[in-house]
């Protein structure tokens, strides 16, 4: 890990929903994640931690504030603009995989290589599907696939185009306690191996005890940094 921030966060505000209904749901959000840091996101449902994990994405646009993800501060981006620093940035991981149902495993994990018009896409995304182990898998579609595998091809699709910051929310709130463990030790695997800024939103108090630093959000807010002991000793 290096001092050098791969996100900063200053005052930043956001409020989802149209007239009446409209809901205040980050407050003045001020925080710096160093790169090549895990982060656990953690706090009470509807708490805004998977908001602020699709701010940090460029996946919501803020109402006030600045967001600088890998020296690129989002709100000057265009739509077209974002979608590309996502490709060439961050790799996502949702909770419920969100693979393409008509794609095999090869070709979903293919799909952000040649978006950026990677000529060698097939071949890095069957080499990334070996590296979690499903390389025996490659050409079964989601529906033929555990939910471990589907989560595993998640992974490999988030890592594929080597992303200097990975986002997890709930990966492994869909799955067992030892297919979960898995995943875990997938990501945290690649974070280090790949010097990777990792966040992650979790319930899961095991899995944020894992992160160097847990950052709990409160009604919008952030209430507190928990650094793990051996970062506050460092």
């Amino acid at each position: 890990m290096t001092d050098q921030n791969a996100i900063i966060l200053k005052g930043v505000h956001l409020s989802l929903g149209q007239g009446a209904g409209r809901i205040h749901i980050l407050k003045g959000i001020d925080l710096s994640i160093k790169q090549g840091q895990s982060v656990g996101l953690v706090g009470p449902s509807g708490s805004g931690k998977s908001t602020l994990l699709m701010v940090m994405a460029g996946l919501e646009r803020v109402d006030e504030g600045s967001v600088i993800a890998s020296g690129q501060d989002l709100s000057q981006l265009s739509e077209d603009g974002l979608a590309t620093f996502r490709g060439q940035n961050v790799g996502i991981i949702f909770q419920s995989f969100h693979l393409v149902p008509n794609m095999t495993a090869l070709e979903n994990v293919a799909v952000p290589l040649e978006l950026a018009g990677e000529r060698d896409a097939f071949e890095r995304a069957r080499a990334e599907l070996q590296a979690v182990g499903l390389g025996d898998r490659v050409n079964h579609y989601p529906t033929q696939l555990s939910g471990g595998e589907q989560q595993r091809v998640a992974v490999a699709r988030a890592l594929v185009a080597n992303p200097a910051i990975l986002i997890a929310d709930e990966p492994t709130g869909n799955l067992d306690e030892a297919t979960g463990k898995q995943i875990v030790d997938l990501m945290f695997s690649a974070q280090r191996d790949r010097g990777m800024t990792l966040v992650l939103v979790t319930h899961d108090p095991t899995l944020a005890d894992l992160c160097e630093r847990k950052v709990m959000v409160r009604s919008g807010e952030i209430e507190e940094h928990t650094p793990r002991l051996r970062e506050a000793s460092a």
